[in-house]
């Protein structure tokens, strides 16, 4: 029995925007698919071997396109773009105290740009396509999942426009409550509701493939790259959490069949629902935009290494930070602050320090952010975690997650299997009713494999070191107090 799964994005960057050419993604996906179904012939296993589908996809990242031509009507607007912040400026005005969190009961997420409805609304305001087709009933609006999914099952011929819950629970249209896109969110965002997808459970019979090898094999797992990871960790118990380092950290917390609101800046979600008739799990989420993304600016923009692999080797060298901290604020800061106006800061510098300390910077402070999430975790949930779980490209470094013990004081836990986001995706595909590779009672007795961290310096270190972080934090916050906006040339 074989699943498939895929989860492929590339992206630029200009300024504060980040987008994709969704045309680019169908292309990668189609890549993929030809890329799994050449190497089973050359395993001999016959294509007739992949059971189902199931896809996982950046959640926030959106899209609208043509459903007459099948065209994207702009490029992807990604989940770190920040051109939208004059947009949420105006939206938290609208409300009755100027209150950030004022949809959060509906939707368990503070008006930021991180969400799809600002990206929909700005593209509704200043996208004359996007305009036209939206007032001749031809516009489309969908996460990466649901641009993957219309094409895969016929796009222009019939293909079906849908999401998951855990995708449209990232919307800010969607009620975390009722399960429903809610009349009220929309009217708020000023989106018709004619353009959304319908929305179905994570784990379930969507539609079958219409191209390449995979022609007729249904599409049956659905989830958020998050929800996936937790899904991949095999989280399904009420307290279970887990990290996943990717270009940002996101570390949920499974609060089961109840969702948890948060006074400490994380946000409420659904994790998954694992068929029509199951009653979906909540999780408590913290979000950082940049982790693997500070790896890529050392690499890109400063030249200090040439790869990934580099730093593990210069942080290694120095053995410590020497009293420098990095900040990297690029797009502000998510979870637990939520202040757009933080930039990125390398401070505590002193002549003695070099390329060496910074790289050690660079991996502190991705324990930090988690430390800090992992913090208003336990506050919010009252779950004392003993044990994170650990996933993603980034814990293939043995330091960073020795550090992550050291920092949280506890065990840190790395799956044999690193990619369990595409993993939580099978998994989804293989429950879903008709497919049968797996049912729902026994998603207990699947089993990964761990090897763990322990900690292993003094809690009063771990805790030295936090607070000088913290300090470096507000030393970054309120450094924008305009937000500059830089039109691409193409659009």
């Amino acid at each position: 029995m074989t699943l498939f799964t895929f989860h492929s994005i590339t992206q630029h960057h200009v300024c504060s925007w980040v987008e994709v050419d969704p045309k680019e993604i169908l292309r990668t996906v189609h890549e993929c698919i030809e890329g799994a179904c050449s190497s089973l012939r050359q395993q001999n296993i016959p294509i007739t071997a992949i059971k189902a589908v199931g896809i996982t996809n950046q959640r926030e990242t959106t899209i609208v396109w043509d459903q007459i031509t099948g065209e994207p009507l702009h490029n992807a607007i990604v989940w770190l773009d920040m051109r939208t912040q004059l947009t949420v400026e105006r939206l938290i005005d609208a409300t009755p105290a100027r209150d950030q969190n004022h949809l959060k009961d509906k939707t368990g997420l503070p008006i930021s740009t991180y969400f799809s409805a600002v990206k929909l609304r700005w593209l509704l305001d200043n996208c004359a396509a996007v305009q036209s087709a939206v007032q001749d009933g031809r516009a489309l609006f969908g996460t990466v999942d649901t641009w993957i999914l219309w094409n895969l099952s016929g796009g222009t011929d019939g293909g079906v426009h849908l999401t998951d819950v855990t995708n449209a629970s990232r919307t800010m249209l969607f009620n975390i409550h009722t399960l429903e896109w809610d009349s009220e969110l929309c009217e708020f965002f000023n989106i018709p509701m004619s353009i959304l997808p319908g929305v179905r459970s994570s784990s379930e019979i969507y539609a079958t493939m219409t191209i390449d090898c995979l022609s007729g094999v249904p599409i049956s797992g659905c989830l958020g790259d998050q929800s996936a990871a937790l899904v991949g960790q095999l989280c399904f118990k009420s307290g279970q959490a887990k990290n996943t380092y990717g270009t940002g950290c996101f570390l949920l917390c499974n609060t089961g069949e109840k969702p948890v609101s948060s006074a400490h800046g994380l946000l409420t979600t659904i994790a998954y629902q694992l068929g029509p008739r199951q009653v979906p799990s909540y999780a408590l989420e913290g979000s950082v935009a940049i982790a693997g993304g500070m790896v890529q600016w050392l690499r890109d923009n400063l030249g200090i290494i040439e790869s990934s692999e580099d730093l593990e080797q210069l942080a290694a060298q120095a053995g410590a930070s020497c009293g420098c901290y990095f900040v990297p604020a690029f797009s502000g800061l998510y979870a637990p602050y939520w202040d757009p106006t933080a930039r990125g800061i390398i401070c505590g510098l002193t002549r003695h320090t070099n390329k060496s300390h910074i790289a050690f910077a660079t991996m502190e402070a991705v324990c930090f952010q988690t430390g800090e999430i992992f913090e208003a975790m336990k506050q919010d949930s009252g779950n004392v975690l003993a044990l994170l779980q650990v996933d993603g490209g980034m814990t293939s470094s043995n330091l960073l997650m020795q550090l992550q013990a050291d920092i949280l004081g506890i065990p840190v836990a790395r799956p044999s299997i690193t990619e369990t986001t595409s993993l939580g995706a099978a998994i989804a595909a293989g429950m879903a009713e008709g497919v049968g590779v797996w049912h729902m009672e026994q998603k207990d007795q699947l089993d990964v494999t761990f090897e763990t961290f322990n900690p292993q310096v003094a809690p009063e270190e771990s805790t030295s070191r936090l607070q000088f972080w913290r300090k470096a934090v507000e030393r970054s916050r309120g450094w924008e107090t305009t937000v500059v906006h830089t039109k691409r040339k193409d659009i």
